[in-house]
Protein backbone atom coordinates (compact mmCIF):
# COMPACT_ATOMS: atom_id res chain seq x y z
CA UNK A 1 0.00 0.00 0.00
CA UNK A 2 1.48 3.32 -1.11
CA UNK A 3 1.08 6.41 1.04
CA UNK A 4 0.48 9.47 -1.14
CA UNK A 5 0.75 12.85 0.57
CA UNK A 6 -1.40 15.53 -1.08
CA UNK A 7 -0.87 19.16 -0.05
CA UNK A 8 -3.19 21.80 -1.53
CA UNK A 9 -5.03 24.73 0.04
CA UNK A 10 -8.11 24.16 -2.15
CA UNK A 11 -10.68 21.62 -0.93
CA UNK A 12 -11.87 21.03 -4.50
CA UNK A 13 -8.34 20.18 -5.65
CA UNK A 14 -7.79 17.92 -2.64
CA UNK A 15 -11.00 16.04 -3.44
CA UNK A 16 -10.15 15.74 -7.14
CA UNK A 17 -6.57 14.56 -6.59
CA UNK A 18 -7.68 12.16 -3.87
CA UNK A 19 -10.23 10.61 -6.25
CA UNK A 20 -7.59 10.23 -8.97
CA UNK A 21 -5.14 8.63 -6.54
CA UNK A 22 -7.78 6.22 -5.21
CA UNK A 23 -8.55 5.11 -8.79
CA UNK A 24 -4.96 3.90 -9.09
CA UNK A 25 -5.62 1.29 -6.41
CA UNK A 26 -3.27 0.21 -3.63
CA UNK A 27 -2.89 3.85 -2.52
CA UNK A 28 -3.66 5.58 0.76
CA UNK A 29 -4.01 9.34 0.20
CA UNK A 30 -3.16 11.62 3.13
CA UNK A 31 -4.58 15.11 2.68
CA UNK A 32 -3.46 18.45 4.09
CA UNK A 33 -4.91 21.85 3.28
CA UNK A 34 -2.05 23.66 4.97
CA UNK A 35 1.64 23.06 4.15
CA UNK A 36 2.90 23.63 7.71
CA UNK A 37 0.65 20.83 8.99
CA UNK A 38 1.93 18.61 6.20
CA UNK A 39 5.56 19.33 7.16
CA UNK A 40 4.73 18.46 10.76
CA UNK A 41 3.19 15.15 9.62
CA UNK A 42 6.25 14.42 7.46
CA UNK A 43 8.54 14.64 10.47
CA UNK A 44 7.12 11.34 11.77
CA UNK A 45 5.82 9.72 8.55
CA UNK A 46 7.48 8.85 5.26
CA UNK A 47 5.17 9.02 2.23
CA UNK A 48 5.86 7.16 -1.01
CA UNK A 49 4.87 10.14 -3.13
CA UNK A 50 4.20 13.83 -2.49
CA UNK A 51 1.79 15.83 -4.62
CA UNK A 52 2.01 19.51 -3.76
CA UNK A 53 0.37 22.68 -5.07
CA UNK A 54 2.57 25.63 -5.99
CA UNK A 55 0.52 28.56 -4.67
CA UNK A 56 -0.44 28.19 -1.00
CA UNK A 57 -0.60 30.54 2.00
CA UNK A 58 2.29 30.81 4.50
CA UNK A 59 4.51 28.46 2.50
CA UNK A 60 4.47 27.99 -1.26
CA UNK A 61 5.11 24.65 -2.92
CA UNK A 62 8.78 25.41 -3.60
CA UNK A 63 9.45 26.20 0.04
CA UNK A 64 7.51 23.10 1.08
CA UNK A 65 9.68 20.92 -1.17
CA UNK A 66 12.90 22.45 0.21
CA UNK A 67 11.68 21.90 3.79
CA UNK A 68 10.54 18.36 2.98
CA UNK A 69 13.83 17.45 1.28
CA UNK A 70 15.76 18.75 4.32
CA UNK A 71 14.08 16.15 6.54
CA UNK A 72 16.10 13.00 7.18
CA UNK A 73 15.40 10.20 4.69
CA UNK A 74 13.20 12.29 2.39
CA UNK A 75 15.71 13.14 -0.36
CA UNK A 76 14.75 10.25 -2.66
CA UNK A 77 10.96 10.42 -2.34
CA UNK A 78 9.28 11.46 -5.61
CA UNK A 79 7.56 14.86 -5.58
CA UNK A 80 4.98 16.00 -8.13
CA UNK A 81 4.15 19.71 -8.23
CA UNK A 82 0.76 20.81 -9.55
CA UNK A 83 -0.12 24.42 -10.33
CA UNK A 84 -2.31 26.71 -12.41
CA UNK A 85 0.72 28.91 -13.05
CA UNK A 86 2.02 28.12 -16.53
CA UNK A 87 5.16 30.27 -16.47
CA UNK A 88 8.32 28.44 -17.50
CA UNK A 89 10.34 30.10 -14.71
CA UNK A 90 8.10 28.53 -12.06
CA UNK A 91 8.43 25.14 -13.73
CA UNK A 92 12.22 25.41 -13.92
CA UNK A 93 12.45 26.60 -10.33
CA UNK A 94 10.27 23.71 -9.15
CA UNK A 95 12.29 21.12 -11.03
CA UNK A 96 15.63 22.53 -9.87
CA UNK A 97 14.27 22.96 -6.33
CA UNK A 98 13.59 19.27 -5.81
CA UNK A 99 10.38 18.43 -7.66
CA UNK A 100 10.69 15.31 -9.81
CA UNK A 101 7.83 16.20 -12.10
CA UNK A 102 5.41 19.01 -12.82
CA UNK A 103 1.76 19.18 -13.95
CA UNK A 104 -0.38 22.18 -14.90
CA UNK A 105 -3.96 22.68 -13.83
CA UNK A 106 -6.52 21.76 -14.90
CA UNK A 107 -5.22 18.26 -14.33
CA UNK A 108 -5.47 15.88 -17.25
CA UNK A 109 -6.62 12.55 -15.78
CA UNK A 110 -4.66 10.36 -18.21
CA UNK A 111 -1.40 12.31 -17.82
CA UNK A 112 -1.82 12.47 -14.04
CA UNK A 113 -2.43 8.72 -13.81
CA UNK A 114 0.59 7.87 -15.95
CA UNK A 115 2.96 10.20 -14.11
CA UNK A 116 1.82 9.18 -10.63
CA UNK A 117 1.99 5.50 -11.53
CA UNK A 118 5.54 5.98 -12.87
CA UNK A 119 6.60 7.81 -9.70
CA UNK A 120 5.10 5.10 -7.49
CA UNK A 121 6.91 2.44 -9.54
CA UNK A 122 10.12 4.39 -9.02
CA UNK A 123 9.51 4.46 -5.26
CA UNK A 124 8.77 0.72 -5.23
CA UNK A 125 12.12 0.11 -6.93
CA UNK A 126 13.90 2.36 -4.43
CA UNK A 127 12.36 0.47 -1.51
CA UNK A 128 13.24 -2.88 -3.07
CA UNK A 129 16.88 -1.86 -3.50
CA UNK A 130 17.07 -0.52 0.05
CA UNK A 131 15.53 -3.71 1.44
CA UNK A 132 17.84 -5.81 -0.73
CA UNK A 133 20.89 -3.92 0.55
CA UNK A 134 19.79 -4.45 4.16
CA UNK A 135 19.13 -8.13 3.47
CA UNK A 136 22.58 -8.58 1.91
CA UNK A 137 24.26 -6.76 4.81
CA UNK A 138 22.51 -9.06 7.29
CA UNK A 139 23.50 -12.10 5.22
CA UNK A 140 27.15 -10.98 5.14
CA UNK A 141 27.13 -10.47 8.92
CA UNK A 142 25.62 -13.92 9.44
CA UNK A 143 28.13 -15.62 7.14
CA UNK A 144 31.01 -13.77 8.78
CA UNK A 145 29.88 -14.98 12.20
CA UNK A 146 29.71 -18.56 10.88
CA UNK A 147 33.28 -18.27 9.59
CA UNK A 148 34.46 -16.94 12.96
CA UNK A 149 32.69 -19.78 14.76
CA UNK A 150 34.33 -22.33 12.44
CA UNK A 151 37.75 -20.76 13.04
CA UNK A 152 37.27 -20.98 16.81
CA UNK A 153 36.19 -24.61 16.47
CA UNK A 154 39.25 -25.33 14.32
CA UNK A 155 41.60 -23.79 16.89
CA UNK A 156 39.93 -25.78 19.66
CA UNK A 157 40.28 -29.05 17.71
CA UNK A 158 43.94 -28.37 16.89
CA UNK A 159 44.66 -27.66 20.55
CA UNK A 160 42.87 -30.89 21.55
CA UNK A 161 44.92 -32.84 19.01
CA UNK A 162 48.14 -31.26 20.26
CA UNK A 163 47.09 -32.05 23.85
CA UNK A 164 47.07 -35.75 23.07
CA UNK A 165 50.75 -35.50 22.13
CA UNK A 166 51.76 -33.04 24.84
CA UNK A 167 49.31 -31.70 27.47
CA UNK A 168 51.36 -28.54 28.03
CA UNK A 169 51.37 -27.65 24.30
CA UNK A 170 47.61 -28.24 24.05
CA UNK A 171 46.95 -26.01 27.08
CA UNK A 172 49.31 -23.37 25.63
CA UNK A 173 47.42 -23.35 22.28
CA UNK A 174 44.09 -22.98 24.12
CA UNK A 175 45.46 -20.07 26.17
CA UNK A 176 46.72 -18.39 23.00
CA UNK A 177 43.34 -18.89 21.30
CA UNK A 178 41.58 -17.11 24.15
Amino acid sequence: MHTVLIVDDSDINLTLIKALVLKLGNCNPVLFDHPLKAVEWCQTHIPDLVIVDYMMPDMDGLEFIRTFRALDGRAEIPVLMVTANDQKDVRYEALSGGANDFLNKPIDRVEFTARVRNMLDLRTGQKFLADRAQHLAALVAEQTQEIRDREKELIFRISRAAEFRDPETGAHIQRMAH
